[in-house]
């Protein structure tokens, strides 16, 4: 399958806000955004003409599916079946992003970024209701449990990032236990819950072209 293997930090760049692709750099003054908070490349710097509707709508759909991790193709996949729901595309999108497994682990606190998250996952270091899940892209529903697998406990990528998380600051749909580390998807989540700087409705203008 297709992915993206160039330097994380320049798609933060491009769309000039951190989009946490890097885990713990993203929160240092070693983030390349703090320093160049200008798009990549040799124009990065020089001064464009007033931005279309059409880039607009562009700019903002990149955002999204970058702060996802999900190739174009995926990424409309998506947008299909947020289309099919019963409610808002815009907000039915979000929604099903939110529910992946490799989204749901880093919310957990499990990893780092989505990027770790991914990895950990392919290599099946997680439960999901005692069954050993190895697809990121997994959707997951309201009461299933996540767990680390009993061999995986010891792996530092995983508890130098749960002691990042704080006890009060866990998200109202999720609930977690750092002792046992488990994790409980309560409830899919309401779009104005979801951290996400984005206007989604612009990625439904841009598809319903």
């Amino acid at each position: 399958m297709a992915r993206y293997i160039d330097s994380s930090c320049r798609l933060c760049r491009r769309e000039r806000q951190k989009l946490f692709l890097k885990g713990t750099k993203c929160f240092t003054e070693k983030c390349p955004l703090e320093k160049r908070a200008y798009p990549p490349g040799q124009h990065g710097q020089s001064r464009r003409q007033k931005i279309s509707e059409y880039g607009v709508q562009l700019r903002e759909k990149q955002k999204v599916r970058r702060t996802y991790g999900l190739m174009e193709t995926q990424f409309h996949n998506y947008f299909l079946k947020a289309l099919k729901q019963t409610g808002r595309t815009s907000e039915m999108l979000i929604k099903l992003l939110e529910r992946r497994l490799d989204n749901v682990i880093y919310r957990l606190g499990f990893a780092p970024s989505r990027k770790t998250a991914r990895q950990l996952i392919s290599h099946r270091h997680f439960f999901v209701n005692n069954k050993i899940v190895n697809i990121p892209s997994f959707l997951v529903n309201p009461g299933d449990v996540i767990q680390v697998r009993e061999h995986s406990k010891k792996l530092e990528v995983i508890h130098s990032s749960m002691k990042r998380v704080r006890d009060n600051a866990m998200y109202p749909w999720l609930s977690l236990d750092k002792a046992a580390m488990s994790g409980t998807f309560l409830n899919i989540p309401e779009r104005a819950e979801i951290p996400l700087n984005a206007n989604e409705q612009l990625i439904v203008e841009l598809y319903s072209k």
